[in-house]
């Protein structure tokens, strides 16, 4: 059965402690805007998958409550930085299972300042669910006093540059040019604009990586409003709707945990997950026109390029370098702006994705508007882990 996106709605991605406001104002807000946005009352929405990292038990309960009280089943999602794109997925899933024909998919994380602590639970990773990733990196890299994440990602640009002679440069065109979309996003954490000098001049976090090249900590909330085909005929939605036209989800296997930062960060994840959606689709990476992918750090934005077929194995530094993922080039990458600059409240990154990308395919993206945008394609992964890639089709 087929599956719609037919309303989103996302807050403005706020830098923490900045607004004075909970999570349930968010979910309010982003909830209420999609559910406009389609024209479609709460009273009709049927299930309600609700992602985030960082609240306690129920909080996805407490968030949906602000859109009404029917008694609706809510789920709460927890998948790292793919919290969002999980909650998608299982909207999806209820609607071309037959199980529901409206389902709302909400996602919001609010968060602290500051780097994240890479999932230690005071600092002692025996118990963290992300031991086995950072041992690998210990391995092979030692383990420094930077923020983890940086650091695991960060040897993973160490071994690209290694690798394939990727350089500095390179790495900094990709912060570089999301903040240079960001400029249009009203919605975005910033609006700077930074030329690769200035990034590569920023303040380093883990070498090479530098504070311009790394997503920052942010408060916010995204949603999208999913239904079946029944029921985008019976309410007239058709001028709203963008179809989910495949969606993967794939896990960690033993080729992440080979002994390559590279890996454990997720690139083999994103291509397994690539490859599904290429396959159930019958499209692929030379149909898409737009892409909203998991920029947390700007060398996660390369190995992306890879794994999704952009460019062969060490070839991304090239590509991002060449102006092919940005207007006038062969794709738009984070036209939004992306995590580096959009800002990435955790639990709600997956669904301003789909939001960004619905946006683009209806043509409603305004001043970062992709021309001629009829295919676009979301990719969001989570440390630990999980990769999720859906292909949207107006």
């Amino acid at each position: 059965m087929k599956s719609y996106i037919v309303g989103v709605g996302m807050t403005k991605f706020e830098k923490p402690e900045s607004r004075d406001w909970q999570y349930w104002d968010m979910v309010r807000e982003a909830g209420a805007a999609a559910l406009a946005d389609a024209g479609v009352d709460y009273g009709l929405v049927e299930q309600v998958p609700v992602g985030y990292c960082f609240q306690a038990s129920t909080a996805g309960q407490r968030a949906a409550y602000e859109l009404g009280l029917t008694g609706v089943p809510v789920y709460n999602v927890n998948n790292n930085c793919a919290t969002g794109s999980t909650a998608l997925m299982m909207a999806r899933q209820f609607v071309q299972g037959g199980l529901a024909d409206c389902v709302l998919a909400v996602g919001f994380e609010k968060m602290k300042r500051g780097a994240l602590g890479g999932g230690a639970d005071g600092g002692d990773f025996k118990t963290s669910p992300v031991a086995r990733h950072y041992g690998i990196m210990a391995a092979a890299h030692g383990f420094e006093m930077s923020p983890p994440t940086a650091q695991i990602f960060g040897n993973a640009a160490r071994e690209h540059m290694q690798r394939y002679g990727t350089t500095p440069a390179q790495l900094a065109a990709v912060g570089a040019k999301n903040h240079r979309h960001s400029a249009n996003n009203p919605n975005a954490q910033f609006q700077d604009v930074y030329t690769v000098e200035e990034v590569l001049a920023a303040k380093t976090i883990h070498d090479p990586l530098t504070k311009l090249q790394c997503s920052p900590t942010s408060d916010g909330a995204a949603a999208a409003l999913v239904v079946s085909e029944r029921f985008l005929v019976a309410h007239g939605l058709h001028g709203k709707a963008v179809e989910i036209v495949a969606q993967a989800m794939t896990t960690d296997t033993a080729e992440s945990f080979g002994g390559s930062c590279i890996d454990v960060v997720g690139k083999p994840m994103t291509a397994a997950a690539g490859r599904r959606v290429y396959e159930d689709s019958g499209l692929g990476i030379e149909d898409v026109d737009v892409v909203e992918l998991h920029d947390c750090f700007s060398v996660n934005e390369l190995l992306t390029y890879e794994a999704l077929g952009m460019c062969a194995d060490g070839a991304s530094g090239k590509l991002v370098e060449s102006g092919a993922t940005t207007y006038g080039g062969r794709w738009v990458v984070n036209p939004s702006g992306g995590l580096i600059s959009k800002g990435h409240p955790l639990g709600a990154t997956g669904l301003a994705q789909a939001a960004e990308l619905v946006w683009q395919l209806r043509g409603e993206a305004g001043a970062r508007q992709v021309p001629g945008a009829r295919v676009g394609l979301a990719h969001n992964i989570g440390l630990g882990g999980a990769a999720v890639v859906t292909l949207l089709r107006k």
